[in-house]
């Protein structure tokens, strides 16, 4: 049973991954990280995704990381490779060098495009920047004018 023609569901630990029904997302650590997306390569072939094109290599994975340290970015985007229905990741922790995260995808999930590449949370970030609330200003009322600095 492959994850493509069986998608696993929520709650399920299939292969040491865990799945929520809509991703199923495994972690995979090699002596280095050819070997690391070696790993992948061979999974993906074996899980029926092999169709797919990726990266010749890790070195030109490496093209597709991120140039940015700033975590608040990396938690945002995607700091990898991408391509429906699947994402290969690298770890926001720069240390683990060779260490790599696969995103299998349910295709076959209501609004699975929509959901894939974001845009319902994209849409939501943009109103909320966009949509600043007032500020209530709170104005003493004073009998006389304020007294102008002697100090100037």
């Amino acid at each position: 049973m492959s994850i493509k023609a069986t998608f696993p569901p929520a709650g399920s630990n299939y292969m040491d991954g865990e799945s929520d029904g809509w991703e199923y997302r495994v972690v995979f650590s090699g002596s280095n990280l050819q070997v690391s997306y070696d790993m992948i390569r061979a999974f993906l072939e074996e899980e029926g995704y092999g169709d797919i094109p990726i990266p010749k290599d890790a070195e030109e994975l490496e093209l597709f990381r991120l140039p940015t340290r700033n975590n608040q970015i990396l938690m945002f985007e995607d700091n990898g490779y991408v391509h429906n229905p699947i994402k290969i990741l690298f770890p926001i922790n720069r240390r683990q060098k060779r260490q790599l995260t696969l995103c299998i995808y349910n295709d076959q999930a209501d609004n699975h495009l929509i959901r894939f590449h974001k845009v319902v949370e994209r849409n939501q970030s943009k109103q909320k920047a966009t949509v600043k609330p007032k500020k209530k200003v709170r104005r003493i009322p004073t009998e006389e004018p304020m007294p102008f600095p002697d100090f100037i």
